[in-house]
């Protein structure tokens, strides 16, 4: 092993014994404004459970407190929460060829009931490379009238405000992982700000439409105008999901999104034409929990079609990308997650062929503390096979949050 990963992780395992007089209940504003366990939302985090989703579609507004006078409501405490990530990664070939962070990430969220029917999730991030930033971030205004749920997401990125674990923003392998081209759905990052409706019809029909305008930094797609293309106008994002529960007990989901994104140049002598992309996907999401037992098997598929009309980049060209990610998870519990997962692209004319494995093992000694080792291998980059393992990439990582 590593000299770099001897000594950051020889300082991690003391961590737990550190933060072992904390109880995990009292940790995550959500926490501490439900009263109720980390695991009551989550598998292992970031995945939700049947009442993590409900939790999020009702605007992060459920508690069992009594805040406030009439006509006010505050809790006791301000919901603050820390997340802390700590990395340490060892590339096959590429350089550097080590390396360690700490901290590779520090965010503190605002994330908690601002009055009965609003909540938010509110992230800021700091990373070594960019310094802080605004990261995902959504707030609701939800109402439930019967069995049926309607609300309004102001989020700063597509799928951000999703409750299942299918789509591009909370997908696996949630954090690290295989780099490869992604459909741009995947890829706005937080450069733009997005308004929605969305109903969920008891538990069956979700349905939501939300419109996106760029807010500057925007990262243009691999191969067309960089730096200077903006989005233009309004780019539409659609969701539509059918869940169910089953009369066993699991969880069943299968759905569709898509957005339209058009591009233009901004620069001082602008390139003529527009860049437009489409992406259509169909996903599903499948929980089996283990009879006579804590267990859980969850099962993750998205596939994505983008056609590309390049008539600024590249006049005259339709590129297509199909995107293909697949992953499955035994938990033990709420303590061990072990997970495989697949990621295929292909289309462009080979300049988006990318082939990668993901697995990973994941242990929570407390539900707000998880040490995580990962391994991405690739079998194809770029559409070239015989050096894409020079890529693998070996990942230790601890993620604490309070």
């Amino acid at each position: 092993m590593k000299k770099s990963y001897t000594t950051l992780f020889a300082a991690l395992s003391l961590l737990p014994f550190m933060l072992g007089s904390f109880s995990a209940q009292a940790v995550p504003s959500f926490a501490r404004q439900t009263g109720m366990a980390c695991s009551s939302c989550h598998t292992t985090y970031p995945e939700l459970t049947a009442f993590g989703r409900r939790f999020k579609l009702l605007g992060y507004t459920m508690t069992n407190k009594k805040l406030g006078a009439k006509g006010l409501s505050i809790g006791q405490l301000p919901p603050i929460s820390v997340m802390l990530q700590a990395n340490a990664t060892n590339t096959k070939a590429n350089n550097p060829k080590s390396n360690s962070e700490l901290p590779s990430e520090l965010s503190l969220f605002l994330a908690g009931r601002i009055s009965p029917d609003m909540g938010s999730f509110i992230q800021v991030t700091m990373e070594q490379d960019t310094g802080f930033a605004i990261d995902n971030t959504d707030i609701r205004y939800a109402r439930q009238s019967g069995d049926n749920i309607y609300g309004i997401t102001l989020n700063n990125s597509p799928t951000t405000q999703d409750v299942w674990n299918s789509t591009p923003n909370w997908g696996y392998p949630w954090t690290g992982g295989a780099s490869v081209n992604a459909p741009i759905i995947a890829s706005l990052g937080q450069s733009v700000a997005g308004l929605g409706a969305y109903t969920q019809m008891g538990n069956g029909l979700y349905a939501e439409l939300s419109f996106y305008r760029e807010t500057g930094g925007f990262d243009a797609p691999a191969g067309g105008v960089t730096g200077t293309a903006r989005i233009k106008g309004l780019a539409p994002y659609w969701r539509f999901a059918w869940e169910k529960n089953l009369s066993n007990g699991d969880n069943l989901m299968v759905g569709t999104y898509g957005m339209q994104v058009k591009l233009y140049d901004n620069a001082s002598t602008p390139v003529a034409g527009q860049d437009k992309y489409r992406d259509i996907a169909i996903d599903t999401q499948y929980e089996h929990f283990v009879a006579d037992s804590d267990d859980l098997i969850s099962v993750h598929a998205t596939y994505t079609h983008e056609k590309q009309t390049l008539g600024m980049s590249a006049p005259g060209t339709s590129p297509k990308l199909k995107s293909l990610r697949l992953d499955g998870t035994y938990h033990w519990g709420h303590r061990v997650a072990a997970t495989l997962g697949y990621n295929q692209n292909s289309g462009n004319s080979g300049a988006y062929d990318d082939n990668a494995w993901t697995g990973q093992i994941s242990y929570l000694p407390w539900l707000n503390t998880k040490f995580t080792i990962q391994y991405t291998a690739y079998t194809k980059l770029a559409g070239v096979t015989s050096t894409a393992s020079d890529n693998n990439t070996l990942l230790l990582q601890a993620w604490l949050m309070w």
